[in-house]
């Protein structure tokens, strides 16, 4: 599954609202006697000719004050389109007095049951694909517990119901979601058990010892 950068922000194009943004920034710094009126005059010219954020920043990185957020962060995603579509896999997983784990790569169907009765089930949709765009996964854990592990680039919601047991949401919630990414709904009931839906654990970088 190939991944792709996000091009570098300060090629993308401005609006005009950036540009305002930059201008009244600088308009401030006037105000408070960073800049001269000369140095106001060519640097709000520069703003309004401004044609990508790269433009923009140089205008008011030297002024010490607050400037506008204008650079979106890169960030390292998988295309949404490499994640959904493709022969839909199982629709149930089914563990008693058992385990049962889904991993590597599998197409999920539009709704997956999960059932675990004094057994486990693992859902591992890290590396998973997705029949369509939006995913039910109907969880039921009597005296046992389900793990759905979502990665960061699939948007989960999670609204099950916990009875005696637990029904936990571990993601970070208000994460920016993926345009046209997945979406992945998790629903259910658990009594006397658990099911938890999470984020895959971050690699640990390991530090070479230094000798003396």
């Amino acid at each position: 599954m190939s991944d792709e950068l996000v091009p570098d922000p300060r090629q993308m194009r401005a609006s005009d609202a950036d540009r305002e943004k930059v201008a009244q920034v600088l308009q401030r710094a006037h105000g408070e006697g960073r800049l001269d009126l000369h140095e106001l005059d060519e640097r709000l010219a520069s703003a309004y000719a401004a044609k990508t954020y790269g433009d923009l920043v140089p205008l008011t990185a030297d002024l010490g004050i607050p400037s506008p957020a204008l650079l979106p962060t890169p960030v390292q995603q998988h295309l949404p389109a490499s994640r959904v579509g493709g022969t839909p896999g199982s629709a149930n997983s089914f563990a008693f007095w058992s385990g049962v784990e889904r991993r590597g790569d599998w197409v999920v169907p539009v709704t997956h049951n999960a059932v675990a009765i004094m057994g486990g089930v693992v859902i591992d949709l890290t590396r998973a694909r997705f029949a369509q765009q939006e995913t039910t996964i109907n969880a039921y854990a009597l005296m046992g517990g389900i793990e759905v592990i979502v990665p960061p680039d699939v948007t989960v919601r999670v609204d099950g119901i916990g009875f005696m047991g637990a029904f936990e949401d571990s993601t970070h919630k208000g994460e920016p979601t993926v345009p046209g990414g997945p979406v992945v709904r998790v629903t259910g009931f658990a009594m006397m058990g658990g099911v938890e839906v999470k984020r895959p654990k971050k690699k640990k970088v390991k530090h070479p010892e230094i000798e003396d």
